[in-house]
């Protein structure tokens, strides 16, 4: 029973993630590309402030969720479980690393003015962002796998 409800909170947490970057990476990206600069800073900072508690939770619920049920089960289950802890993991470390040092340029972008090389930067950002953002929908994946598998008796 507590591996069933430990499943189902590892699947809501990692599917909001994969929903949420899926989203960002699907509309946002784009629509950040298509307006000018200026608006794109200032909605990009605004943006971040809210994605930081939320995001940070979905990554922390999906990380420790994923790995706790890995430990309390064995096999392919262990297996799967395991593998999407260690892909949201991966979003969590390519987001810290990777676009949230970024995320502080911009945000000083838009209180000022971008750099020349404000593009390739913001290339480097979409990267991190597609990134996380696979790793993400492949943990959501891999819970869904072992959702679906038949259950084994002991």
């Amino acid at each position: 029973m507590r591996t069933r409800l430990l499943l189902g909170l590892a699947l809501l947490s990692t599917g909001l993630l994969a929903g949420a970057f899926g989203y960002g990476a699907a509309n946002l990206v784009p629509t950040f590309n298509a307006v000018p600069l200026d608006i794109r800073l200032s909605f990009h900072t605004e943006l971040m402030k809210m994605n930081g508690i939320t995001m940070q939770a979905a990554m922390g619920i999906s990380i420790v969720s994923s790995l706790t049920l890995a430990a309390l089960t064995r096999g392919r289950t262990r297996l799967l479980a395991g593998g999407a802890g260690l892909l949201a993991l991966t979003s969590l470390l390519v987001t810290r690393f990777g676009n949230v040092p970024i995320n502080s340029r911009i945000k000083e972008w838009a209180h000022a003015s971008a750099p020349a090389d404000h593009t390739e930067i913001l290339r480097h950002w979409e990267t991190f962002n597609d990134i996380r953002t696979v790793a993400a929908v492949l943990a959501f994946a891999l819970l869904i796998s072992t959702a679906l598998r038949p259950p084994t008796h002991a």
